[in-house]
């Protein structure tokens, strides 16, 4: 075991920490994650609005109070959808914003400047305007990858010219709030001079703008990014990340949130035209099934801990069973501790592997109801999943299932655990009892 986990360590040390660390201090990455995390209350919010526009019950109910929902549903249902369409219709508007304020921030540029240079830029390419009126075809989750871009290009771009001094300078005696507006000019000229003539020249060319473009490109690897490897390769960078001590579910979630929305989209519309939802992989699939209690889904775990035979892990048992509730898991993973510990090494990462199995073998089955709301990750899995998928039973379910498998395939590896530290615990008592003699018959 000692030469296994040296090996363990070794590799690591050398070739996960180096790139985790790399990825997780990149800026554009920060700013990816930073831009989702402003626009999330807002699309929790408009996603929570679908449970009241498609309640959870059948056409043809009976039942008075689920009869009169859906009449009320349909009857009002373009007023009750102005929320989700002003939310989760527009979340590129946020998106962008957001990235570009931290990018922005972090190039030492006007956090409002930058951010509304960004929501520019995607406007311009993402917006055609036609008949008095702007499309909106692109401005929710077939638009995020443009968002992306866009914000990262005119917040470079704003950083490029500030850092030649390509810009325009008033005297210090001038308001700071009108030097920064004619401080961003050029950059807005600059922009609007390269975005809005290559959106002109890709339309010519391949009767396509800009985010239409490249929605097309990306096509292939959207369809690959809701399989099955795709799943298990996210969580197991994240397992090992975390296992090096690094936060994985901060690096996975900012690359995988492109994709989670841009699906939670295309389920979204799939519900509202009544269709069947295309997509399993979303941001509640990856909260709800896969990190249950937080990451390695250790809620089963910290149950376990409460009857260890050794008093330090019950203590963390006691102390870590109502944050894992909500998906907060920092006590177990630092206090057992599973970080570094070969000991939990294997189940820490196949735990969720396993689950995912589960999960994604179920929805295809048609056994478990689709995701098709957004919810905060703090909510517990039972309740959480069953609200993503509008509320229906299978997922609290598979909830339930996911955390028994769980429960089973860590208590052998926890009992290991128990056993070295009671034998440790053993020869230190020994050692002491011995020490003491040694010191009495001196």
């Amino acid at each position: 075991m000692s030469s296994l986990y040296q090996s363990m360590v070794a590799v690591i040390e050398q070739s996960i920490t180096p790139l985790a660390a790399k990825l997780g201090q990149q800026k554009y990455v920060i700013a990816i994650r930073d831009g989702f995390t402003a626009a999330l209350p807002f699309m929790i919010i408009g996603s929570f609005m679908l449970v009241f526009i498609f309640p959870p019950f059948s056409a043809d109910t009976t039942n008075s109070f689920a009869r009169g929902w859906l009449d009320f549903s349909q009857t009002y249902r373009e007023q009750l959808m102005l929320p989700f369409n002003l939310s989760m219709g527009v979340m590129t508007f946020f998106i962008s914003v957001g990235i570009g304020a931290s990018l922005g921030r972090q190039f030492n540029l006007d956090p409002v400047m930058s951010g509304l240079l960004a929501f520019m830029a995607f406007l311009l390419v993402a917006a055609p305007y036609a008949d008095g009126k702007i499309s909106t075809q692109y401005l929710s989750g077939q638009g995020i990858f443009t968002a992306l871009i866009t914000a990262i290009y005119a917040t470079r771009v704003y950083a490029w010219l500030k850092q030649n001094n390509v810009t325009i300078r008033l005297p210090k005696e001038v308001p700071t709030g009108v030097a920064r507006s004619f401080e961003i000019l050029i950059p807005v000229m600059v922009v609007i001079g390269t975005l809005h003539p290559l959106n002109l020249f890709i339309e010519a060319q391949t009767g396509m703008i800009i985010p239409q473009a490249i929605m097309h490109l990306l096509e292939p690897l959207v369809s690959a990014s809701d399989s099955l490897p795709a799943i298990l390769l996210s969580v197991l960078l994240c397992q090992i990340f975390w296992f090096a001590g690094i936060h994985g579910s901060l690096i996975v979630t900012g690359i995988m949130n492109p994709f989670w929305m841009a699906n939670l989209s295309a389920n979204q519309a799939a519900l509202a035209a009544g269709a069947a939802l295309p997509h399993v992989y979303l941001q509640g699939f990856w909260d709800h099934y896969l990190l249950i209690g937080g990451v390695g889904s250790t809620l089963p775990l910290a149950f376990l801990l409460l009857r260890s035979r050794v008093t330090h892990l019950r203590t963390i048992g006691k102390m870590g069973v109502v944050p894992s509730f909500f998906n907060i898991n920092e006590p177990i993973l630092f206090g057992a501790p599973i970080i570094m510990n070969p000991m939990l090494f294997i189940p820490f990462v196949c735990v969720p592997l396993v689950n995912a199995c589960l999960a994604y073998g179920a929805t295809k089955l048609g056994w478990l109801a689709q995701v098709v709301s957004l919810t905060p990750w703090t909510t517990p899995a039972p309740i959480g999943a069953s609200w993503a998928a509008n509320w229906a039973l299978s997922p609290v379910v598979m909830c339930l299932v996911c955390m028994v498998m769980s429960a089973l395939m860590y208590l052998p590896f926890l009992r290991a655990y128990e056993r070295t530290l009671i034998k440790n615990e053993e020869q230190k008592a020994q050692a002491a009892t011995v020490g003491a003699a040694e010191a009495t018959s001196n």
